[in-house]
């Protein structure tokens, strides 16, 4: 991981510890290639976490929103979900 992206979570850690009060819900968005192989790798990430996954797909069909909301126990949990599904090919987190 490179500075300025750990600087982010760092950054994003304490903006969660400071807003709100854990275990709360959490609304991941992310934005993708519509590629059913790379979309249900996110959707395992949150797999038997209770997590409501929904998924649009652009205009054009080529790229999915894939929206999640799911209850995390700490910020740490949320940054750490963040970087698991990172490596996933042209995944953008919002």
């Amino acid at each position: 991981m490179d500075k300025k992206t750990e600087e982010f979570y760092v950054r994003l850690k304490e903006e969660l510890a400071n807003s709100t009060i854990w275990p709360s819900e959490y609304l991941y968005k992310f934005i993708m290639p519509s590629d059913i192989h790379s979309i249900a790798k996110v959707e395992a990430a949150f797999n038997n976490m209770g997590a409501v996954i929904s998924t649009q797909q652009s205009k054009t069909g080529k790229f999915t929103s894939v929206s999640i909301s799911v209850n995390m126990p700490n910020p740490q949990s949320v940054i750490d979900k963040y970087i698991e599904v990172s490596d996933i090919e042209g995944i953008i987190s919002l």
